[in-house]
């Protein structure tokens, strides 16, 4: 296994059960990004892809927006340091010019910083949606010109967000909801998806190893026959 794709849910209930505000539960899920990559590291995976923040998510209050964008700067300036001494790398996927300028500038700092950084990659989807990343994608072959030319799956990976990342092996989805939210619905297409109770500011390195167990014993066919 080499990548692994997380849906942080829960920072909501986490704070409510807590008596917190929803922004308390956001910094606290913020922080957990930081362990969860150090374990995701200590493991051995090589991606490491978080759902941050959805198209959809725009619509939320304007407060909880605000903090949520705050975050991302506070956090991408903050670990920095650690990702050059880890050795860390941070991309990103969406449509990230939609971010706040100072969210966005923070981001591109850290991105260039680590651009040549060869151990763990942490991917964060911003302002991201599956769906929008697949019209992305259309609309990015119809500016080529290429709409009298056939075009078959390995060409259309090229248009995506990350066509150089692998898709992920295993979805990890945090806080009991069975569903997708409009993430990475091209890349999980055979991925294998676990589900877990715990909020995601709880979700530690115990959790991502169990998770990682659970994958391990499955068998991966990929469509074809079970053999």
């Amino acid at each position: 296994m080499e990548h692994v794709a997380i849906i942080m849910d829960g920072n909501g209930r986490w704070a409510e059960a807590r008596g917190l505000t929803r922004s308390d539960g956001h910094k606290a899920g913020a922080d957990n990004i930081s362990r969860i990559a150090d374990a995701a590291r200590e493991l051995g995976l090589k991606y490491l892809t978080l759902y941050a923040f959805s198209t959809e998510n725009w619509k939320r209050p304007p407060a909880e927006v605000a903090c949520l964008m705050g975050l991302i700067s506070e956090i991408t300036e903050k670990r920095l340091p650690d990702m050059m001494k880890n050795n860390i790398r941070l991309r990103t996927i969406g449509r990230t010019s939609d971010l706040p300028l100072l969210a966005r500038k923070s981001l591109l700092k850290c991105i260039d910083e680590t651009k040549n950084n060869t151990g763990l990659t942490i991917n964060i989807a911003l302002s991201y949606g599956g769906r929008a990343e697949i019209v992305d994608a259309v609309n990015k072959i119809l500016a080529e010109k290429k709409t009298g030319d056939k075009i078959d799956e390995k060409e259309f990976i090229n248009y995506l967000y990350a066509p150089d990342i692998p898709d992920p092996d295993l979805l990890i989805r945090t806080s009991g909801e069975l569903r997708l939210s409009n993430f990475l619905l091209w890349e999980l297409s055979y991925s294998e998806i676990y589900v877990t109770d715990t909020h995601w500011p709880d979700f530690d390195k115990e959790a991502l190893q169990k998770a990682i167990d659970s994958f391990g014993k499955r068998k991966r066919r990929f469509g074809g026959l079970n053999k």
